[in-house]
């Protein structure tokens, strides 16, 4: 999402490269370049005011004051702000309430509201709690019937409404049921409008005054610009709101909702959805998305999505196989491409990299998704003996290879090339090699906490 602001970021780092010191020339002419990258970004104008200000403000103080490097000590201070911008947030929804705690979410149509449901029911579901779904969108029933398959997914209860109820009604009906039926926690789909008028607004108040919510979300599209800080305005000045879910973080949005909307609305964010499927839902920090907006990475997030989706089975069998000085075959690395298609595919993993090492390997993560994707393909339409000897994949073989998988004849020479390449290197981690390495790995996903970024 902050592919451009990240690249412009680097670039007016850059340009202080080789300063002895910093002054305030050269700082105003870094800190233009940073104003018009955010701009670009659709940050909002105010935003951008106030965040310059304060970077020039401590970029001129004592904090880099005897620095030895003062592009890196700019840039310590850009990351500072980025984070008090962003806000600290407060690590999640807060359940510390008589049960049920009523969640409701609010926000314009198209923002993501119905599927951002589902996923913080399978949020809440993992961490042991019942929840109960009800829609309050009478207008749409399209929505309704959505959201009551997305509660069948994820393993939540639905509450029907009954006809003729109005939108206050359903939400007190459902309320009465999560009290009946003892459910921790209540999520309420409001309707939405393609702009802000009065009749959302006034709807959304009286369903809030009917369930008296403990939380009350703003769901924002990440893709909306501008038009996401007037939609923060507007449910500002409706609801007290006590948090913002930030949707479809995953796109080619320039990512000024998310460095505007928390100043805009004083309320933090706290989750990120991060795909369409209902575990595509991410905890914000501050901290750690600062550090990915500076090109750093997020390493502790990768090793999450390592330990949540990666198969510690898996992942052992294929250690033993290798350690063993059983090959590494096509069937190993299909199942390698779909545990990388489960931490949310390449563009994902690439995403939470630093980018010096992404460019270190030459890796493109723009194609990446796809040709994932068109690589399981291949394999699928080869027979078990073609995985396992991949060596008597001849020319007619390929011609069927590509034909049952709608590729070229280039693309399964390509794939087999790779594969080749793979298999060398599991070659070299034999004899023990490559359990030292899971083992470093293992020690690795002990982290806790954020890493500490290198100025």
């Amino acid at each position: 999402m902050f592919a451009n602001l990240t690249e412009r970021l680097s670039k007016a780092a850059n340009a202080l490269r080789g300063r002895g010191r910093l002054t305030e020339d050269n700082i105003a002419e870094t800190l233009r370049e940073v104003r018009m990258a955010l701009l670009e970004a659709d940050v909002a104008l105010p935003v951008v005011k106030t965040f310059i200000e304060a970077v020039k403000a401590k970029a001129l103080g004592t904090e880099v004051i005897g620095s030895l490097s003062p592009g890196q000590a700019l840039i310590g201070v850009i990351h500072k702000e980025l984070v008090a911008v962003m806000g600290g947030g407060r690590g999640g929804l807060d359940l510390r309430v008589t049960p049920p705690a009523v969640i409701l979410l609010a926000g314009l149509q198209g923002a993501g509201k119905t599927t951002t449901a589902g996923k913080l029911a399978r949020h809440l579901i993992q961490l042991k709690k019942r929840v109960l779904l009800v829609s309050t969108d009478i207008r749409r029933p399209a929505a309704v019937l959505q959201l009551e398959r997305l509660a069948q997914q994820v393993g939540a209860d639905f509450f029907p409404a009954g006809i003729g109820m109005s939108a206050p009604q359903i939400a007190k009906g459902a309320l009465e049921q999560a009290r009946r039926g003892v459910f921790d926690a209540l999520i309420v789909d409001t309707a939405g409008r393609l702009h802000i008028d009065a009749d959302l607004m006034q709807e959304v108040r009286d369903i809030d005054q009917a369930v008296g919510p403990h939380e009350r979300l703003f769901v924002v599209d990440a893709m909306a610009g501008q038009d996401a800080i007037n939609a923060a305005k507007a449910f500002r000045e409706a609801l007290d709101l006590s948090g913002v879910i930030l949707t479809k973080a995953d796109g080619d949005a320039r990512g000024g909702a998310a460095l505007s909307v928390r100043e805009i609305t004083g309320k933090p964010i706290l989750f990120l959805g991060v795909g369409e499927k209902t575990e595509a839902l991410e905890p914000f920090d501050a901290e750690r998305m600062a550090t990915r907006i500076l090109g750093m990475g997020d390493v502790v997030a990768l090793v999450q999505e390592v330990q949540k989706n990666v198969d510690a089975g898996e992942a052992e069998r294929l250690a033993k196989k290798v350690a063993s000085g059983k090959g590494f075959d096509l069937t190993d690395l299909k199942s390698q491409l779909q545990q990388l298609q489960k931490m949310g595919g390449l563009a994902s993993v690439m995403d939470k990299l630093p980018g010096g090492m992404a460019a270190a390997k030459g890796l493109q993560s723009g194609v990446g998704d796809k040709e994932v994707r068109r690589q399981i393909a291949m394999i699928d339409s080869m027979t078990r003996r073609e995985r396992r000897r991949p060596e008597l994949i001849d020319g007619p073989r390929k011609r069927r290879i590509a034909a049952g998988s709608g590729t070229q004849v280039q693309d399964v020479n390509r794939l087999l090339k790779q594969f080749l390449t793979m298999q060398k290197m599991m070659k070299k981690l034999g004899g023990g090699k490559l359990a030292r390495m899971m083992g470093g790995m293992a020690n690795m996903a002990g982290l806790k906490g954020p890493m500490p970024p290198r100025f």
